[in-house]
């Protein structure tokens, strides 16, 4: 991101609301810290400007992508993220609102989009606390509470409601399907930025990975019934909750239309990755999330057939997780556990939640 400076952003706000606009703090936004592994890394540096106008105090989230390798090189690449963002965040409900989407031109002036150098996302700031602090807690030996398992059932039930619309191109989930596999920021992508050999992890496991997903790919593209609204990145980092079960979610991403499995192992992938770095194993308050979660979501929408097609969406967060970049002081132990819950999972026909901690101890 070029320099921030608050007299340009001032006079873009000024542009934008049509009034005068003084910024008063600008905050560099990181990533909560949870128990166990810290994720550093991360797609941007988000920046929350506070300001006011008309004399009322606002805040705003000022968001960009640098350039990397997950499909990101490219200033097209980033631009092509920021845009679609801006038109997908404020069609998704109970999402945080974008508020426009502008650009840095050579000067480092703030402007909506005409002579632009980089791509920016100006979301509106919404309190709460991130869900990761949930798992953290628990991942602490915290006791399960009511309130626990009241969100979880709140978090399927946004997704029940969501994935009940029905998208508008069966080629849509072609798409999906594919880049699921071969997008930048997805099964190949993630795998290219592994720095190799990583301890067990050779070309060799990486590529096995790779033919059983791409198996899985001539498997799915033909079920094009099932594109859905997604999503696109449904996990404990993009969910804020407030008082009770009223939450937020942000960062929308990868399509506004995919596959229902997508979100649902997003999230669900996360109680098992907490609970393999607590306890090495699915146990405790996040077997029981895990498997109230898949439970309740197959009763409330009548999606059996989702079983069959979670293996490789699975298969990508678990890559990610068990990534060296993402997660650079993970224990070498729950890696071990991820790649062998992957190639477990490809394995079979059809996933079966009650029977996860089978597969991980296939390396």
């Amino acid at each position: 991101m070029p320099e921030l400076s608050k007299e340009r952003l001032e006079r873009y706000l000024t542009g934008l609301f049509h009034a005068p606009v003084a910024v008063t703090a600008l905050v560099s936004l990181r990533e909560s810290k949870a128990s166990g592994a810290a994720k550093e890394y991360g797609y941007g540096h988000p920046v929350k400007v506070e300001f006011t106008v008309g004399g009322e105090r606002r805040a705003a989230v000022l968001e960009t992508t640098s350039p990397g390798p997950f499909g990101h090189e490219h200033m097209a690449d980033r631009a092509r993220m920021m845009l679609w963002d801006h038109g997908a965040y404020n069609a998704l409900p109970r999402h945080a609102r974008s508020l426009d989407v502008g650009a840095f031109d050579r000067n480092g002036n703030l402007v909506s989009v005409g002579n632009a150098e980089e791509f920016f996302l100006l979301v509106e700031h919404v309190e709460g606390a991130g869900y990761i602090l949930d798992l953290a807690r628990l991942q602490e030996g915290a006791p399960l509470r009511d309130l626990d398992l009241a969100r979880a059932d709140a978090l399927c039930d946004y997704l029940v409601e969501i994935h009940a619309v029905r998208g508008p191109d069966p080629g849509l989930y072609v798409r999906k399907i594919r880049e699921l596999l071969g997008d930048g920021e997805c099964i190949m992508g993630v795998c290219d930025s592994y720095p190799l050999p990583h301890g067990f992890i050779t070309a060799a496991l990486l590529e096995e990975v790779e033919r059983r997903c791409l198996s899985w790919r001539w498997r799915l593209k033909g079920r094009t019934d099932r594109l859905r609204q997604v999503h696109g990145d449904y996990h404990p980092f993009n969910i804020l909750f407030r008082e009770g079960t009223d939450f937020t979610v942000l960062d929308r991403s990868r399509g506004e239309w995919g596959e229902p499995a997508d979100d649902v192992t997003s999230l669900t992938g996360n109680y098992l990755f907490a609970s393999l770095q607590a306890t090495g194993r699915l146990e405790g308050p996040f077997e029981t999330l895990f498997r109230r979660f898949w439970d309740r979501y197959i009763e409330r929408t009548g999606d059996a057939e989702i079983l069959e097609t979670a293996a490789p969406f699975f298969a990508f967060r678990c890559l990610v997780m068990a990534s060296p970049v993402w997660y650079p002081s993970l224990d070498e132990s729950v890696r071990r556990k991820l790649f062998s819950f992957v190639l477990s999972i490809l394995d079979a026909p059809r996933f079966a939640p009650d029977r996860v901690n089978g597969g991980l101890d296939a390396l």
